[in-house]
């Protein structure tokens, strides 16, 4: 009798202290992730492993055209594309952006899409070979995020490449891009000396619009020269 009643005894020391604390150990584990969720949506989205060469982004993981377009690896077959921080701080502040329609097959080097500035136009070359499959409606309605995220919210478009490997061997070798970043920066300012000041004024790095000073004419020569679509 006296087993019996210790076990009873406690077998509600045991249910006492089940319900006093059932609802605290779960809710520590689902409250954790919850309440981390919106800080993890609010958190800014930045380029990983970027290189700067006199003052110009160079992520690392995309590959480069001499004509100052990128392209990435998205998965196998297809790339997305677009303009590089130099191309895109010196289009500067442009009115419209025209791309070519999905299906249109592009060359490696071609002029594939142009850029338009009080009412001059400029063009640029695709940096590799292949069908577009999308382009970017959003950079179309808002030609600024050209400028404010070149390598993010500023792509241009996807294009399926049937031959991936030889259309990197036109690309700038992965040793070489900061020398030939470095090239064009110097190109430039010794072609245009006044735009060698016009940085921005927390420092270091170049303004949105380089290219804010110079005539229609001059900006459209200057861009397609530096674009290799003269």
């Amino acid at each position: 009798m006296t087993v019996i009643l210790v076990l009873l005894t406690f077998l509600a020391f045991a249910i006492i202290d089940y319900a006093l604390n059932r609802g605290k150990f779960p809710r520590q584990v689902v409250e954790k992730p919850h309440n981390a969720a919106p800080e993890l949506a609010r958190a800014p989205i930045t380029e990983p492993n970027v290189s700067f060469v006199d003052g110009f982004a160079v992520p690392d993981r995309m590959r480069y055209h001499p004509g100052h377009a990128w392209c990435l690896t998205e998965r196998k077959g297809v790339e997305r594309v677009g303009v590089d921080d130099f191309a895109a701080r010196l289009a500067g502040r442009i009115d419209s952006i025209e791309l070519p329609r999905p299906g249109q097959w592009l060359r490696q080097g071609q002029k594939a899409w142009s850029f338009t500035r009080n009412g001059e136009k400029t063009e640029m070359a695709a940096p590799v070979e292949g069908e577009v499959l999308k382009t970017n409606e959003e950079v179309l309605r808002d030609p600024s995020l050209l400028r404010s995220d070149p390598y993010g919210a500023g792509w241009l478009m996807t294009l399926e490449v049937p031959d991936p490997e030889n259309t990197a061997r036109n690309l700038i070798p992965k040793g070489m891009v900061s020398a030939w970043m470095r090239s064009a920066v110097e190109a430039l300012y010794a072609r245009q000396p006044q735009l060698a000041g016009a940085t921005a004024a927390d420092g270091g790095r170049p303004v949105n619009d380089l290219s804010a000073s110079l005539s229609h004419e001059a900006w459209s020569d200057l861009t397609r020269e530096f674009f290799l679509t003269r």
